[in-house]
């Protein structure tokens, strides 16, 4: 049996969502060829959910009170939302103890994590995005509109997800407190054109040699964009596979095997676009996808033939196989 650490939790503003996510994953692992444990990152350490073990940060072991091992891993499923995953941070530690684990690599992880830092590596590849900048501080109507980027746009933080800290300003009067309110969850804010059109997901996951490009999700939220209510409560309708004909799926779908491909990405990731003017425009490479029971992974799974615990079964066995 494979003893699988699903690492979940964190501090930053997702770790709801990472708890829930870690919920599916224990339960549609399969039991006949994995033993898991949910290990829960906090501030005061790394803790099994169920027994409330620590985790010896040296060894990547369990132990007990008397700080004696009672359980090692073979492989890490992280499924943290944000840092320190999605940045690369965890994976880094994880490679340094020789634990092979479910998410990209460091130098992947930190790229995508830093939307505009992605964008302008994607750029060198002609591959389509709205316009934007960047902004640590207060700017002015003057100083965006140099940008190319005029009302309405987005206002978000640089390093984030889950549509934190994300507003759309349809008025100069809203950019102020836009920024301000990105600033809340990062350092850096990401002003960026909004993008006129439906919005779109789809998910890659690698088989060895083979990479499964997954049915298009087609998103419409309730609100006017695919904000945190949309993503995690339900408020949104997605329809899986989108309403598109072929032309518009292949295009979709052989964008996102070539950023899996241009990014070095590994284990399951979502790339979102926006289709303005029959072109799918990058929104965000997602390298750590949501899994919960209503996530869009699991339902473009299904729509591929497979259930969720083929995919999960699929992903352990590429990533210990292939560890980079």
């Amino acid at each position: 049996m494979i003893q699988v650490a699903i690492i979940a939790g964190g501090p930053s503003a997702e770790r709801g969502v990472s708890l829930k996510s870690a919920q599916t994953i224990a339960k549609h692992l399969p039991q006949d060829k994995y033993i898991s444990s949910t290990i829960d990152i906090t501030p005061d350490g790394w803790q099994d959910m169920a027994t409330g073990q620590r985790m010896d940060l040296n060894q990547f072991k369990l132990v007990d009170a008397n700080g004696q091992p009672t359980r090692s891993f073979d492989f890490a499923f992280i499924i943290i939302h944000g840092t320190p995953a999605e940045d690369g941070k965890l994976q880094g530690y994880l490679d340094m103890m020789g634990i092979p684990h479910s998410a990209c690599g460091v130098l992947t992880s930190a790229l995508t994590f830093n939307k505009q830092m992605c964008k302008d590596h994607l750029k060198l590849y002609d591959i389509p995005m709205a316009e934007s900048m960047i902004v640590t501080a207060m700017t002015d109507q003057q100083s965006v509109e140099a940008h190319g980027i005029v009302p309405p746009f987005f206002v978000k933080p640089n390093n984030n997800g889950s549509s934190y800290g994300v507003t759309k300003v349809k008025a100069w009067s809203q950019l102020e407190e836009a920024i301000r309110h990105a600033l809340q969850y990062d350092h850096e804010v990401m002003i960026e054109r909004a993008l006129r059109g439906s919005e779109f997901s789809c998910g890659v996951v690698r088989e060895g040699s083979t990479f499964h490009v997954l049915p298009i999700t087609e998103i419409i939220p309730k609100g006017e964009f695919f904000d945190f209510a949309a993503k995690y409560e339900g408020e949104s309708q997605e329809i899986t596979p989108a309403r598109l004909d072929d032309g518009l799926v292949k295009q979709c779908q052989e964008r996102s095997g070539r950023l899996y491909r241009l990014l070095g990405c590994r284990g399951m990731v979502r790339f979102d676009y926006i289709l303005e003017d029959g072109t799918f425009y990058l929104l965000e490479a997602n390298t750590t996808p949501g899994m919960s029971e209503a996530s869009i992974i699991p339902q473009q799974a299904r729509a591929y033939g497979w259930s969720v615990s083929q995919l999960l079964d699929i992903v352990v066995t590429d990533c210990m196989a292939n560890r980079h």
